[in-house]
């Protein structure tokens, strides 16, 4: 008997009628031989409307971190109870469970808790009794402060992946509204193809690079702990996409898997800083204790006639809604770094091409820049891995330039992709 944990994302149970659909899928598993645990985010637009209902009440909801944390979990709590009883109306069994109750233990940041271990102990009580097991994803509690904690946005590809884990599951299952991992977003580049299997690696790069299929703590998660991931949808029989956590130990690696992008980024430059030792690491730790996480990051060559003026601009980029906190930093410690001024850009988009094989193949800059050249589209910045070349271009041309690049490492498909779901909210 295997153990399969299938997670349903908000679009897959967005009302009554894709619930119980859900319902139907999930004791379909179980009767094939299966002992199922099911994850579950809050149906549709519950959490952004929970928000704004936060919103009308306080001009800064997130100051109350906790009462947030508990409003919000009220969207998963709804989609398992509902769950549960449209499994147990379609003579199937089962049961809900909170995060907490699953033994998702977290840390006590509230909005972006980590998960610090997991105790499944109900849930294999559950299983050993015959029932489906129903989790709130997205959640969890913390030991130290006894509150309940929510993991971030994306949180219950986590919880499915952490549960998969500590459960040592055969397969965990994230279900969406796309038949698997494709090539491109899909309602960017129709074109784009589903991928039968790719390696955790270069999963984790397009999840990075800003891919949204898969969030990028589960595929860290799954690459830490082993846990194989099969993609796929949940409105149609597609197989979907196995993501190998083996490093791709099953497969020939392509020599580009995907192609991504991200507009949710930010660039600033900072002008005329002094081209010493140390004014680097000062720069970068006002960005930190701003606490925001930083992508790219380029530095010209020092200007100036001697080593006295020397000085340098330094850019980098950051998530767009950390733009205004961390410039507001840097500009509170002007007078300490020394720089001249500082240049916010809020319209820039990150495009990618990831690829195992960038490993062992030669050329594929060459592709990807000639396909840029040709499409009119001007480069900001590069950004390079083992298996990933990054460029920052314009968020009006990031489209046009993903259509291109696509279509020069030959991954368009003669078939439009199918979207089922979602309001991309």
């Amino acid at each position: 008997m295997a153990l399969i944990v299938q997670k349903f994302g908000g679009s897959s149970v967005g009302d009554a009628s894709k619930i119980k659909h859900v319902a139907k899928r999930v004791i379909e598993t179980q009767n094939a031989g299966n002992q199922v645990v099911v994850v579950v985010s809050a149906m549709g637009d519950t959490t952004d409307e929970l928000i704004d209902l936060a919103q009308s009440v306080a001009p800064d909801p997130y100051a109350s971190g906790r009462e947030m944390d508990m409003l919000l979990t009220a969207g998963e709590r709804i989609s398992m109870a509902l769950l549960a009883i449209a499994i147990n109306a379609q003579g199937g069994k089962s049961q809900s469970f909170t995060g907490s109750q699953a033994g998702i233990i977290t840390s006590n940041k509230h909005g972006d808790a980590r998960i610090a271990e997991v105790t499944p102990d109900r849930i294999q009580e559950a299983l050993h009794a015959g029932n489906i097991a129903i989790v709130a994803g997205f959640q969890g509690f913390n030991k130290e402060t006894r509150d309940i904690t929510t993991l971030g946005r994306g949180g219950s590809d986590t919880t499915a992946v952490a549960l998969a884990a500590a459960l040592d599951a055969d397969l965990c299952e994230i279900y969406s509204d796309v038949d698997g991992v494709y090539t491109a977003d899909p309602r960017v580049i129709p074109s784009a193809h589903k991928l039968e299997k790719i390696d955790i690696e270069s999963m984790l790069e397009l999840a990075a690079a800003g891919a949204k299929i898969l969030h990028i703590r589960a595929v860290e998660y799954a690459r830490r702990h082993g846990v194989d991931l099969r993609v796929r949808s949940t409105f149609s029989k597609d197989p979907g996409t196995i993501v190998y956590s083996s490093n791709g130990e099953h497969m020939e690696e392509p020599i580009v898997s995907g192609v991504a992008t991200d507009k949710g980024q930010a660039k600033i430059t900072i002008i005329g800083i002094p081209d010493e030792p140390g004014k680097a690491a000062e720069v970068f730790r006002v960005v930190a204790e701003a606490d925001s996480n930083i992508d790219m990051i380029v530095q010209n060559n020092p200007t100036g006639v001697d080593v006295t003026d020397r000085v340098a601009d330094i850019s980098f980029t950051l998530p767009l809604g950390d733009l205004g906190r961390v410039a507001g930093a840097l500009e509170g410690a002007k007078a300490t770094l020394g720089f001249r001024e500082l240049e916010q850009d809020a319209d820039i988009g990150k495009l990618s091409v990831v690829g195992a094989g960038m490993r062992t193949h030669s050329g594929v800059s060459a592709t990807l820049f000639k396909a840029l050249a040709d499409a009119g589209i001007n480069i900001e910045m590069i950004s390079t891995s083992e298996i990933r070349i990054s460029v920052v271009t314009s968020s009006k041309q990031l489209d046009d330039a993903a259509r291109a690049v696509h279509k020069a490492f030959g991954l368009d498909s003669d078939t439009e992709a199918t979207v089922y779901a979602g309001t991309g909210r």
